[in-house]
Formats: structure tokens, sequence, C-alpha cells
């Protein structure tokens, strides 16, 4: 068995997202290409976008730290730290409204 911090993990990927170009950083902490479930911290300064892209299978997003807002077509929502978003079947962007740091998990669709 294995533990993971998810605290101190969101913490450090906002640091590290502060300091390199994009404005976003990520570390899969579970699964991978190889694994139907990946689960993904996701580090993001105030501002960044993560822009339009695929939903690669089901998908949730819980914000570990901040606000973000989750695009889809002429949707958005807003969500705050310990709110969990379902992700939209489809292409979608996401924004951080603040310093934040959100846990993607994606079940991959075979």
């Amino acid at each position: 068995m294995q533990r993971i911090s998810l605290e101190a993990l969101a913490r450090q990927q906002i640091e590290q997202a502060a300091t390199r170009g994009g404005g976003h950083t990520a570390d899969t902490v579970y699964g991978g290409h190889e694994k139907v479930l990946r689960q993904t911290v996701i580090g993001m300064i105030a501002g960044s976008r993560l822009g339009d892209h695929p939903n690669p299978g089901e998908a949730t997003i819980q914000v570990l730290s901040g606000r973000v807002r989750l695009n889809f077509g002429d949707n958005s929502w807003e969500a705050r730290t310990g709110d969990l978003l379902i992700v939209p079947d489809g292409t979608h962007s996401l924004d951080a409204l603040e310093d934040s740091a959100v846990l993607l998990t994606v079940g991959k669709l075979h």
C-alpha cells in the first residue's frame, strides 16, 4: 500500500506552476496509459488555462485548493476547494480563477 498526501502534492504543483512556462503542471499519482484509472494532480496559477481538449473517458475534477472554471461549449461551472465537477463528454477547457490545484480522475474508455 502507498499513501500520498494530496495536500502536499497540491502545494508542490502550484509552486512548480508558478515557476514554469504555461502556468500549469501535473503529476500522475496513480495509473497511467497502461491502466484504466488514472489520477493526476494539476497545479495552475491564477489566470492560466488548460485549453480546449477532448474528454479521454469518464472524468471528474476535485478541487483540492483554489477556484476554477470548467468550460464546455456555451456552458461553464465554477468550483472551489472541496467541490467535485463531472467532466462533460466532449471538448472542454479549465481556467484557474486563483492559484489552484485539482485532482483529475479519468476512467479511460476502451
